[in-house]
């Protein structure tokens, strides 16, 4: 299966929340009678049978792509093809794609295609189709029920969806327990990002085109009045929306009446992608975005997102809408609070990632957690989401009229596209606004959330005055996102905070975005420049770069890595320093005689250092040998997780080990992350290896090196998962590309890649599967889809449980219970002071992700046994204590016949026979950058370090208002004036008598404070210094009742 090309499954879920309009239309429609209904989703995704999306390296008219197509299939056995024709409103203009019909099945002749110097890539059509069922809400059955209900219907579960919440999302995840968020109480969020004040200002986001792609809009919606065009790109003969979540979408964005949105007389382009059948296909997405292109859209809403960020198609599509200057805004994801849950396309440096917080300030359970994961494992993930905004119970239109609330960052993504389309409109110079002037803006401006980490909300909350006053004075720049580095500073910097460094350390990694506001394309001049503090002793760390040496579009990386030096090995204290990097960019006016902008930029840098560890704290986590989705079909551990099949979190300490990083941090360990081979790490600084749900194979040479460092004094343990080829052919799908079925490629770990690891020391794991509840040293325990220990020394001492025969019950729906299965080994190796080994096998029990019982304590018993040789007396006197297995019960698993582990493996690579190991690669080598020290004080609070060169907010005043405001319909006989806002008074129906008299007010007030100061003065002989009083901008005192002055 070809994944580096990648499919764009799409697909609408609709809300249906708690009061919500067209939720109950819905179930009185389908059940009248029923009371209390739980929604239940199911998908079903195929590839269209013979057709395939052929891409070319440009855009060219119809009559040449079929040349190039006719010419691709000249020589080859292809008779019966034909191009589908698409019938849309991009089908006049040239496009860089057509949908290609082939009758004949045979792989290669599709790949013949790719041989035509002017075609690019070749995909299949994927058609996706989401089904919703009404059900009697009962209680959710047991993760752990014995009824086997597993329905493998795609290689690609986890697609692209819309990310609104549905009733059916708290019962599919099996993480979340609290409704809570979903019953907060509907707010008008124009007025609660004070949008009505730059109405007051003249500015409704006249002449901005925002492009909204879901589900359309019907014609003669009463909430909306500048929609300017409605396209349909299904194969539906309507424009309107028969759902109801594209009209919320836009009304959020642009309603000018009742729940009104941010940017009421915004140009309206409704692109409807999906049908009332809640289908779509890639080619109708590839289209629109085309047409996007050529119409000139300068904001684009996309609350759709998927796990995929090597979905090349879609991810080039995207790259090149923001290269045009649209300015994508897209929601992160609704898979929280797990961390490593980022939505693509949200997580590109070109997109404005949003995530969801409540109405009082609350991250949004639901709102998916960074970092992202493209970087792993080799590397560390980038900070996102960008920014986060209001998300839980917001109110928007309804699909005939009226408002409903919506839950979910698919509705804090509207939110944001409302505030840049309203923000662009007050821009004098739009040229100015672009993807990363927009985004700097934003990010510059947003209010940091007390006690929440920069992996959950990114920059901070929305500010949309502070943003309106930087875009007023904006000069085009580069900026950093972080725009500081400060590992002391917790919890917003976590995880950086959460350990100190230290000599001897893996390198600490973090991973910058350069965003250049200058322009599209830019580069960094020289390199960036290391300049220690030396009175902060900044000279006690070293720094090496890894950066973009083409920042496109509109942006790039830059990765820092710092470590410490020899010297201060034995030293405790702060270092500070500072980076220095300059970014040109081709004069936008002046390209062609090659002038150049260059803007400066510095990044702070402080970091905590202490004495190095003693070797039996640390810990080396290997992340080396951890695989996951995508780019390969590598299935969950539990196999129970029917919703979330699908092991594509990152396997990082970071992301869903968090909690167990946590825990080690707290009982006084250290842990490093190896992104390396074996052989890449010296094991005489480590007092434990932990080797975790490893899916990877193992060159020789790491095998080899392991052994010597086990018998130097280095630990090994090992946390293992399910591995049965019969079961991974039960897991199968019939590949419509391939045209042949197939398997995943490991299952939950590569149980035969770990066997050859430890054979050396006679300790191998079986094949059975197995899952059940038990007890172990009084503590209650979950086995989910683990292995069982097939092979041990007979020194060695093993522990077993009575557990269900889980593979069993997946191959023939037999229910079996099995005594005496093996889970636990330790050993102490015989060499003079060896190390110790230990075999688990299961992990969920430390993963996040799907984890019902944590095995914490184990973990400290047994890094008490590895790390001291303390051997904990629960484990040893255990009642389950038994006679260590020797392997020849059963056969010992083997790899599955032609499996294509070797596509997505950094150790194998293809061959006539077996795949082979590929040439042990060079370990990394990083040049650390010359530094240029400074002998100056650094600064002392790196917060409030300039964001943005050439801002400066404490003298930035907001004008006083015009009188304007935005044109809004009358009021239909009956309705309010005002809609549930305090005080009578709606957005964009401002008081104007209120508006008239509070500057008169104003006025008398400041007149009575200053004769009372003249009297006092006069009073006084001496008059008394006095503290300046903070003066607020004349705008928001208008807008707002005076507050009690605190001294």
């Amino acid at each position: 299966m070809r994944f580096e090309s990648g499919w764009l499954l799409l697909v609408v879920i609709v809300v249906l929340c708690n009061g919500g309009r067209l939720g109950t239309e819905l179930r009185n429609k389908i059940c009248p009678n029923c009371t209390h209904l739980a929604l239940k989703l199911e998908y079903t995704s195929s590839a269209v049978e013979h057709e395939y999306i052929v891409a070319f390296k440009g855009y060219f008219t119809a009559t040449a792509r079929s040349k190039f197509i006719s010419s691709a299939l000249k020589n080859t056995d292809v008779v019966e093809w034909r191009i589908v024709p698409r019938d849309n409103p991009a089908s006049e203009y040239p496009s860089d794609f057509e949908v290609v019909q082939i009758k004949e099945k045979q792989r290669d002749t599709v790949l013949t295609l790719e041989d035509h110097p002017h075609i690019k890539r070749v995909t299949p059509q994927r058609k996706v189709i989401r089904s919703l069922k009404f059900t009697e809400s009962d209680s959710a059955a047991p993760c752990n029920d014995s009824r086997w209900t597993q329905k493998w219907q795609s290689s690609r579960p986890l697609r692209r969806t819309s990310l609104s919440l549905s009733s059916g999302f708290w019962h599919a995840t099996g993480r979340h327990s609290s409704r809570r968020l979903l019953r907060a109480i509907p707010r008008q969020v124009a007025q609660t990002l004070q949008a009505d004040v730059l109405w007051q200002m003249g500015h409704t986001g006249v002449g901005v085109k925002v492009a909204v792609f879901d589900t359309g809009l019907s014609e003669k919606h009463p909430h909306f009045k500048n929609v300017k065009e409605r396209t349909n790109w299904t194969n539906e003969k309507t424009l309107d929306d028969g759902l109801g979540h594209g009209t919320f979408v836009a009304g959020v964005i642009a309603s000018m009446r009742e729940c009104q949105g941010l940017a009421p007389d915004a140009e309206l382009h409704i692109f409807r992608v999906f049908t009332n059948n809640q289908v779509s296909y890639t080619s109708w997405f590839l289209d629109a975005f085309n047409y996007a292109i050529l119409k000139k859209i300068d904001v684009l809403n996309l609350s759709i997102g998927g796990p995929d960020f090597m979905d090349h198609p879609f991810v080039d599509k995207v790259w090149e809408l923001t290269a045009n200057k649209v300015i994508m805004v897209s929601a992160i994801g609704n898979d929280g609070p797990l961390y490593g849950t980022l939505n693509n396309p949200a997580d590109q440096m070109d997109v404005i990632g949003v995530g969801g917080i409540d109405f009082e300030d609350n991250m949004a359970r639901f709102s998916s957690r960074g970092m992202t994961t493209w970087e792993l494992p080799g590397g560390y993930g980038r900070m996102k989401p960008d920014i986060v905004t209001y998300g839980s119970g917001v109110r928007g239109s309804g699909m005939q009229g009226g408002c409903r609330s919506l839950s979910g960052t698919s509705v804090a993504s509207p939110v944001v596209a409302g505030a840049v389309t309203l923000l662009a409109s007050t821009v004098q110079h739009r040229e100015l606004v672009n993807p990363a002037s927009m985004k700097q803006a934003l990010i510059a401006s947003a209010r940091r959330l007390p006690g929440v980490n920069m992996f959950e909300q990114g920059h901070g909350k929305l500010d949309l005055l502070k943003a309106y006053q930087i875009l007023k004075i904006y000069k085009p720049q580069a900026s950093l996102s972080p725009s500081y580095i400060d590992l002391t500073e917790c919890p917003y910097m976590w995880p950086y905070c959460s350990q100190p460094i230290y000599c001897g350390g893996m390198p600490t990694v973090v991973n910058v975005t350069i965003l250049n506001g200058m322009g599209v394309t830019g580069r960094i001049i020289d390199k960036p420049i290391w300049q220690p503090y030396l009175p902060q002793n900044g000279d006690n760390i070293e720094v090496a770069f890894s950066y973009s040496q083409v920042l496109w579009p509109w942006s790039g990386f830059l990765a820092i890595s710092i470590s410490v030096t020899k010297k201060a090995a034995s030293w405790e204290g702060i270092a500070q320093g500072h980076v220095m990097v300059t970014v040109a960019s081709p004069a936008e006016n002046d390209s062609k005689n090659g002038n150049e902008m260059t803007s400066t930029v510095k990044l702070p840098v402080k970091v905590k250092i202490i004495p190095t560890p003693p070797r039996s704290k640390r810990v080396l986590w290997d992340q080396y040998h951890n695989l996951r989705y995508p780019p390969g079909y590598f299935p969950r551990d539990n196999l129970r997780m029917k919703n979330d099949p699908l092991d594509w979190n990152g396997d990082h300490v970071h992301t869903n080990f968090r909690d167990m990083y946590q825990h080690l941090r707290s009982m006084g360990y250290f842990v490093e992350v190896l992104g390396a081979p074996i052989t890449c790490f010296d094991a005489s600084q480590y007092g434990t290896l932990l080797m975790v749900d490893s899916e990877e194979e193992y060159f020789p040479e790491e095998i080899t090196k392991l052994r010597r460092d086990v018998d130097n004094g280095l630990s090994v343990i090992v946390f293992s998962d399910w591995y049965n080829t019969s079961v991974m052919r039960k897991v199968k799908f019939y590949d419509e590309n391939t045209r042949q079925w197939w398997m995943p490629d490991t299952g939950g770990a590569n149980i035969p890649a770990l066997n050859d690891l430890l054979s050396v020391w006679g300790m191998a794991f079986g094949d059975g599967l197995y899952e059940g509840d038990f007890s172990m040293a009084n503590h209650d325990m979950y086995y989910a889809s683990g292995s069982s220990i097939a092979k041990f020394p007979e020194d060695g001492l093993v522990l077993a449980q009575t557990l269900k025969d889980q593979g069993l019950e997946v191959l023939k729906q037999e229910t079996s219970v099995v005594k005496n299965v093996p889970i636990l080994g330790l050993y102490q190796t015989p060499s003079d002071g060896g190390g110790r080994i230990v075999l688990y096998g299961d992990s969920n029990c430390l993963d996040d992700s799907h984890r019902q019982k944590d095995c914490f304590w184990l973990l400290d018993a047994l890094l008490q046994y590895t790390s001291y040789g303390v051997m904990p007396p629960s484990l040893s006197h255990s009642e389950n204590r038994q006679q260590p297995p020797s392997g020849t019960e059963h056969r010992l698993p083997e790899r599955m016949e032609g499996n294509h582990l070797y596509r997505f493996s950094k150790v194998l690579e293809p061959h006539l026979a077996d795949p082979k190991p590929r040439p042990l690669p060079a370990c990394p080598h990083l040049s650390w950058a010359k530094p240029q020290p400074l002998n100056e004080t650094a600064p002392s609070n790196l917060w409030k370090h300039q964001k943005l060169l050439s801002i400066d907010l404490d003298k930035v005043v907001l004008p006083n208002f015009r009188q304007n405001r935005p044109q809004v319909r009358p009021l239909s006989p009956g309705e309010s004036g005002a809609w549930d806002i305090p005080g009578g008074i709606m957005p964009g129906r401002y008081n104007q008598d209120v508006g008239q008299t509070i500057p008169v007010f104003a006025f008398l007030g400041a007149m009575v404070v200053l004769a009372f100061f003249v009297v006092q003065i006069k009073s006084k002989s001496k008059p008394k210094r006095r503290k300046p009083r903070v003066k607020r901008p004349l705008l928001l005192q208008q807008v707002h009742p005076p507050k009690t002055p605190s001294v």
